[in-house]
């Protein structure tokens, strides 16, 4: 194995865990979580393995969009604690080897918040030039992000008789970056929270951010957006030295390229890998990893300075807006066929267990996957012990459910009565009393055992994080065999997306005086000049390691 000075780029291999804290623990009794109670499962997290904890927006907010309006960029809300809890979760955490990141919103602000109350209706106040304001819309106004919602991206100031620019929702107006004074004041944002103690950032909303609008009597548009993001990524290298900017950049593959700095590594540290997750739901629907291997091998912009992180699901809908009409309704076919199901006609609001009708074989395949990708894995809570979605709540709301700690009716969650829980707990087959931490925890056969032995090897395992990514022949078209090579270590991953058993030959090159060992139970595996037979139960799995003979290391 191939030992470098890597530590700065610790996010190459780390376990990425989401949660939403008012969703996750709540130790007061009033329905709502809050930082009191995540840090009283601090512990569990770190036994996990998990090594980044990403928070939601904890924010002050009307709470409209579930905290992604912002009413002040520099408080924790009162629902959830204070700075000084905040502070003693970042503490915490680190004591435990995890380092912690927070949602930056930056596209926009809470209709509410303080600078644009003092801009709506006033021309002359010394906030109206933080928004996007026009006389009239543009002729050309692109399609509402939510068009369920919106009808516009534009809304009339009455009393001023101007538009203001909402990308999203217009309870949300966007903020003018154009405006030199506004992109100073983002500069604060970040400092103030670097300097509490977190490491960097999930930047919401990255391609909406940058595409700016004229603004009237201001400037045309940012000189250069880009050279912004990387002004951005510059100033957290300056206050932390090894922080991360994790980007939200739901684009085609040759513009993602562009927001890692398109070749130079200078803008966003890492970027969701969306297009591979859509591949995945449509390799999924197939039982055909061809469109996967395609998304995976069509990666470009990554290199040593930055990182692509993998997921089966995040906090939003699990979106499927880059495959065409007809693979989209295939997926829906497979995953989603009820109304309820979707979103903006484009999205998923379900878990994976359901959607996999809580087969463990094929649940544990995709997660073994998730682990084996190239890139970094990123949990959303809940996921490690195979939560279900309420479906009977709206839109994304339908997993943001409460965590489930136990069997108990709120989960373990709280101690208030259920309807005074901030969201309801899910109810059937994936309630507290079936899927819960406590039933799972010393059970060495449950899902959330598995999650620990696949964070462990990933985790023993940097090639997952550094290593060049490869395809591996064969000829049986329901299996995918890839392997990740860094300097001297390999490993070789199979998986089966067949429901059927199979036995394949893989056309693999050993080499001199070196073996392969199964890293899950330790056997070693014939290899011979033709490759190695590998046997895969119906949504099989297999992690291998080449190794010299000579080494004695436990896998």
């Amino acid at each position: 194995m191939k030992i470098t000075d890597t530590g700065d780029l610790w996010w190459k291999t780390a376990v990425v865990y989401c949660l939403d804290v008012e969703t996750f623990m709540d130790a007061n009794g009033d329905g709502i979580g809050d930082f009191a109670g995540l840090a009283q499962r601090l512990d569990y997290l770190a036994e996990l393995g998990v090594t980044c904890l990403w928070l939601m927006p904890f924010y002050p907010t009307p709470d409209r969009d579930d905290g992604y309006d912002i009413t002040d960029f520099y408080a924790v809300d009162s629902r959830l604690g204070s700075l000084g809890d905040l502070v003693e979760v970042i503490r915490t955490a680190n004591d435990r080897g995890m380092r912690v990141i927070a949602d930056l919103v930056i596209n926009h602000t809470s209709d509410r918040h303080p600078w644009f109350k003092s801009a709506l209706g006033d021309r002359d106040s010394p906030y109206r030039d933080f928004y996007v304001w026009r006389d009239e819309p543009p002729a050309d106004d692109g399609e509402p992000v939510f068009p369920d919602q919106e009808d516009s991206n534009w809304e009339l100031d009455p009393k001023t008789g101007q538009y203001y620019q909402h990308v999203f929702y217009k309870h949300q107006p966007d903020l003018n970056i154009t405006n030199p004074v506004v992109r100073d004041e983002i500069a604060r944002i970040m400092g103030f929270w670097l300097q509490l103690g977190l490491s960097g950032f999930r930047v919401d909303a990255v391609p909406f951010l940058l595409e700016t609008e004229p603004v009237e009597g201001g400037p045309d548009l940012l000189p250069d957006p880009h050279a912004y993001l990387a002004s951005l990524r510059a100033f957290l290298g300056r206050r932390t030295g090894d922080g991360v900017l994790l980007g939200e950049v739901n684009l085609e593959r040759d513009d993602q390229a562009i927001f890692f700095g398109d070749g130079h590594g200078d803008e966003l540290t890492m970027q969701f890998d969306f297009i591979s997750m859509q591949k995945l739901y449509l390799t999924l629907a197939r039982n055909d990893p061809a469109t996967l291997v395609e998304a995976l091998e069509s990666r470009t912009g990554g290199g040593a300075d930055s990182q692509w992180a993998n997921f089966v699901r995040n906090h939003d809908e699990l979106t499927l807006d880059k495959l065409n009409d007809a693979e989209r309704e295939e997926v829906f076919a497979a995953f989603g066929p009820e109304e309820r199901m979707q979103v903006f006609g484009r999205g998923l609001v379900r878990r994976l267990p359901p959607m996999l009708e809580g087969d463990p074989r094929r649940i544990r395949m995709v997660y073994s996957l998730l682990f084996s990708l190239p890139g970094t894995p990123v949990l959303f809570y809940g996921e490690e012990i195979g939560m279900g979605e309420n479906l009977d709540l709206e839109g994304r709301m339908a997993v943001r459910t409460p965590m489930q700690w136990n069997s108990g009716e709120s989960g373990g969650f709280s101690s208030a009565p259920r309807r005074k829980l901030r969201n309801p707990v899910v109810d059937g087959a994936y309630g507290p009393r079936h899927v819960n931490v406590a039933s799972q925890r010393r059970d060495p056969d449950s899902l959330l055992s598995f999650m620990r032995e696949l964070v462990r090897h990933y985790r023993n395992s940097p090639e997952f994080g550094w290593g060049d990514f490869a395809v591996v022949a064969h000829d049986t078209p329901a299996v995918l065999v890839h392997s990740l090579t860094w300097g001297e270590g390999r490993v070789v991953v199979a998986h089966n997306f067949a429901a059927d058993a199979v036995d394949l030959t893989v056309a693999l090159d050993v080499g001199e005086g070196r073996r392969v060992v199964d890293m899950m139970s330790g056997a070693d595996v014939s290899a011979t000049a033709d490759g190695i037979t590998l046997d895969l139960d119906g949504y099989g799995y297999r992690w291998l390691r080449i190794v010299a003979d000579h080494d004695t290391a436990q896998f």
